[in-house]
């Protein structure tokens, strides 16, 4: 993949140690880590982990979570999601994974990252599927899931006390069939 893609009205680049302020304003948010058993994250040093840990994947991989902003505002993220392997009841999956800044919630930009992700996946690096974890509270990400034609197929008992979290995924054949 290229430095920075254009997909519809997201602008897609790999993000850099640069992005931590804004990684932070996003991941800090309480409002928009309402559905993250973790909560927010506490400092800066945590955003700053996580970059490095996307940084390390895009690294191994050649693909990974992108910062994100618009066409319009290239130069301001909105935030930060795409690909990433993840381990998911013992198997390597393919996952896409996305959090927004809450301002743009409600924008459809799950649903053009989603599309985005699946072009890559399905196209570029040849999967047999995508999959994505979503806590069952999350009912907005449900939504951007299902929309995008992916189903739950599995759960994943990855938080302690607390119901497990939802497995969804789609397959390269029901993308195809359902022309993403």
């Amino acid at each position: 993949m290229s430095q920075v893609e254009n997909f519809g009205p997201l602008v897609l680049r790999e993000p850099t140690m640069d992005d931590a302020g804004r990684h932070f304003d996003i991941y800090g948010d309480p409002d928009v880590s309402v559905y993250a058993p973790s909560g927010p994250l506490a400092d800066i040093d945590a955003s700053r982990r996580m970059l490095q840990a996307m940084k390390d994947h895009w690294w191994k991989h050649g693909f990974g979570n992108w910062a994100i902003s618009t066409a319009e505002t290239p130069g301001h993220v909105i935030g930060f999601g795409g690909l990433a392997y993840r381990q998911i009841n013992g198997r390597e999956r393919l996952t896409f994974r996305f959090r927004f800044a809450w301002d743009t919630w409600g924008m459809g930009y799950g649903h053009e990252l989603g599309l985005a992700c699946f072009g890559v996946a399905f196209r570029e690096l040849r999967a047999d599927a995508v999959h994505a974890l979503v806590r069952p509270d999350n009912v907005p990400a449900i939504r951007i899931l299902e929309q995008l034609n992916m189903r739950q197929t599995e759960t994943l008992d990855d938080v302690p006390d607390a119901p497990p979290s939802l497995v969804y995924a789609i397959t390269a054949d029901e993308a195809r069939a359902a022309g993403l």
